[in-house]
């Protein structure tokens, strides 16, 4: 260990001093990174200038006035050096760069996320439709009884009205959450005067046990036609040519005699899906043909209630699920899927995006 009388203290004191005030005169710095660490060096609360404010505690009292000013002229020389680097990083641009960085943020490369499969279908049967001059209209997912119900010819004792098949909602009013999107059809009739021609995609609600054919919350894109002279073979082209716009050339469809209470007749559309593996035979119930809309000429009470001229006109509509569509597309075999968020499945649709 070294022991020093006051004159030897502060002779050492003056030489550190000047070795210091070199180092920062001929610092040079390329980073904010490089430029901190000096400041803690020099600056910081174990710093040199604070081990130098410590050793002038022992400095003879003659001394502490030349001490003293070489210590305070070191510290503005290290401060004023700190502020000329950042100006010079700043001018190349360095500086500004690296005041902009969030050093808490994950590395690269960064996760890129896709559009939903659901939302990818959707918007492509929207293009389709948009082919035949059909417009987008959009309504409210909370509706009162008058378009979700009544006025699309639903009696009043009909099994879509029961607590089994409805989310009915605690409003003043009877209002339930939409069962289909066909409530926008009936508004477009309320506010529009034929000829109307008209696609409403949405989320819509029924209270059915969760399976891999079915789910309390779904997608439906509905299209409604309304003028003079519309046929039942109007209909069955349209869903032909939107068949074969969407699944190829080669796609097959059928259609079965149904019932709904808004369209007579009525019909449902199958898609041939194919017999080639067990999930085939499960998800088609061994028919080899998936059922993916309802359809039917709309019903003249319909029109009526809407004060539409049914001598004059006539119109179709149909109906169909997203998901449906997205299963024989993409060929999921579980409709739960779509909704588990399970980043596995969904990382298959980045090609997509």
């Amino acid at each position: 260990m070294k022991f020093y009388t006051f004159a030897a203290q502060c002779v050492h004191m003056k030489n550190k001093i000047g070795n210091y005030q070199e180092e920062i005169n001929n610092l040079k710095a390329k980073s904010v990174e490089e430029i901190e660490a000096f400041r803690i060096k020099y600056l910081g609360s174990k710093g040199i200038l604070k081990s130098l404010f410590s050793d002038f505690k022992n400095v003879a009292p003659e001394e502490k006035r030349e001490l003293g000013q070489l210590i305070n002229g070191l510290r503005a020389s290290a401060m004023s050096k700190i502020d000329e680097l950042k100006v010079s990083l700043d001018s190349t641009g360095i500086g500004e760069k690296f005041n902009h960085v969030d050093f808490t943020r994950p590395g690269f490369p960064y996760e890129t996320g896709s559009r939903h499969p659901v939302s990818l279908v959707m918007n492509e049967i929207i293009q389709i439709f948009n082919k035949m001059a059909f417009s987008v209209a959009e309504g409210p997912e909370v509706e009162d009884d008058w378009h979700n119900f009544t006025s699309l010819n639903f009696p009043e004792e009909h099994p879509a009205r029961d607590m089994q098949d409805t989310f009915f909602v605690d409003l003043p009013g009877n209002f339930a959450l939409r069962t289909h999107t066909s409530s926008v059809q009936a508004r477009v009739m309320e506010s529009q005067k034929p000829p109307i021609r008209v696609i409403a995609p949405g989320r819509v609600y029924r209270n059915e046990a969760i399976s891999a054919r079915a789910h309390c919350i779904f997608h439906q894109i509905e299209g409604l036609v309304i003028d003079e002279n519309i046929s039942f073979a109007d209909l069955k082209l349209t869903l032909l040519y939107f068949a074969k716009e969407f699944f190829g050339e080669e796609a097959k469809i059928r259609l079965r005699p149904s019932y709904f209470p808004f369209t007579e007749p009525s019909a449902e559309v199958d898609v041939y899906w194919g017999l080639k593996t067990e999930a085939d035979y499960r998800i088609t119930k061994g028919t080899g043909w998936l059922e993916i809309l309802g359809c039917g000429m709309v019903d003249p009470n319909v029109l009526k209630n809407f004060d539409i001229d049914t001598e004059k006109y006539s119109g179709f509509a149909f109906g169909m699920g997203i998901e449906r569509i997205a299963m024989l597309k993409y060929q999921v075999d579980d409709l739960r899927l779509f909704y588990e968020n399970d980043a596995r499945f969904l990382k298959q649709f980045k090609e997509t995006f």
